[in-house]
């Protein structure tokens, strides 16, 4: 439920957390009440392209940079057709945004896509119970939402878990269409939508790919009647472990030894389809600056992440699947997490992290310019 009022700065709000912890501030965006699962990003730029990433349908994220909305809000950077976050939590809105391209501030796009935010919090408290407690359920509640602790606490309590939730058939297209190449077309890539962001298509048709984006139901079939060179597993929201659907396509493709490229939930989608099995992490990696070494060639990048589950595969040994020999080609340098996977038997490999670069460093775009290689090796 949401209501929009121009005096929301000045609407009392206060955010919920499942365990009893409460943070009083100021409504920012519209009022009334949202739910998700409370979760913290640490990027210091880049937040329409957060705001507007598929995978974070029903969260609720926590900006741990301490000023938000300086840019504005512009048309050009969205990564998708609309808002996707639960709700917004800042400490520090920007009053005026100053940059040539914005065309809103923030607050009102917030406002106008009814998202319910809340402001003026100690964002860098809320972050720290998180990593020590992990994330978990809340809700913001201002104006009229509003009531005793006690009862918001319960409506809170009363909202399901983001284990076991199935969500990218909720964020994927409904149809399918076409990003053609830029300039001479090269390769045809059949791109699975599980929330697939704006900028990963144009990213291969820079490299002259056509991509053709699928929904998150398509089969085999459907994969196939477009010819393709190559097939592509999106990101997305929500836990591996429910998306039968989406590896029974992967081990389709797996069987026909296309080359294959999965990033973020297609990450954990080859993980499954490998026969390994996938976990929740405590509070995830979220944020543009996550430090990854590519154990292929011992590069460490920063990379650009959204993802609170990963993939349960052995660090120090090189697996056996039904597919033929499966390493991990990636870890998070924080925790090792496996944030990579590739067959050494046929040309299929995943990220658990954003190639893409909306917004982020560009230290893994090579990771497309891998996959044209793979397609190029299949061709020869």
């Amino acid at each position: 439920m949401t209501t929009s009022t121009r005096g929301a700065a000045r609407v009392p709000a206060v955010l919920v957390l499942e365990d009893g912890r409460t943070f009083r501030g100021r409504a920012y965006g519209a009022v009334g009440e949202t739910f998700g699962e409370a979760v913290f990003s640490t990027g210091m730029t880049g937040y329409q392209e957060t705001l507007t990433d598929p995978s974070y349908d029903r969260q609720i994220v926590v900006a741990t940079a301490p000023q938000i909305g300086n840019t504005g809000w512009n048309d050009e950077d969205d990564e998708s057709s609309r808002i996707w976050v639960s709700g917004y939590v800042v400490r520090d809105p920007a009053r005026v945004p100053s940059n040539w391209r914005a065309k809103r501030s923030l607050d009102d796009e917030l406002e106008r896509q009814g998202v319910v935010g809340i402001s003026g919090i100690d964002t860098r408290a809320l972050t720290r119970h998180l990593r020590e407690r992990g994330s978990m359920r809340a809700g913001i509640f201002s104006g009229e939402a509003l009531a005793p602790e006690a009862e918001l606490l319960a409506r809170v309590q009363a909202q399901p878990q983001m284990k076991g939730a199935s969500l990218y058939e909720e964020v994927a297209t409904k149809e399918a269409y076409v990003v053609p190449a830029v300039g001479e077309k090269r390769f045809t890539v059949a791109a699975i939508d599980l929330g697939i962001k704006g900028m990963t298509p144009h990213r291969m048709a820079e490299r002259g790919i056509e991509v053709h984006v699928l929904p998150a139901t398509a089969t085999a079939a459907d994969v196939y009647a477009v010819d393709p060179d190559g097939v592509f597993f999106s990101n997305g929201p929500g836990d591996p472990a429910t998306a039968d659907g989406p590896v029974a396509l992967m081990t389709a493709v797996l069987e026909r030894r296309t080359p294959l490229f999965g990033i973020c939930f297609g990450n954990q989608i080859l993980g499954r389809a490998l026969g390994f099995g996938t976990y929740k992490l405590k509070y995830g990696h979220r944020g543009i600056n996550q430090p990854v070494q590519d154990r292929t060639t011992g590069k460490v990048e920063v990379t650009a992440h959204n993802h609170g589950f990963a993939v349960d595969a052995p660090l120090d040994k090189v697996s056996e699947t039904k597919f033929g020999r499966a390493e991990v080609s990636h870890v998070c340098l924080n925790d090792n997490v496996v944030e990579g996977l590739q067959l050494l038997d046929q040309p299929a490999f995943s990220v658990q992290y954003h190639p893409e670069a909306a917004a982020g460093p560009h230290d893994a775009a090579y990771l497309f310019d891998r996959f044209v290689s793979l397609m190029e090796g299949q061709r020869a």
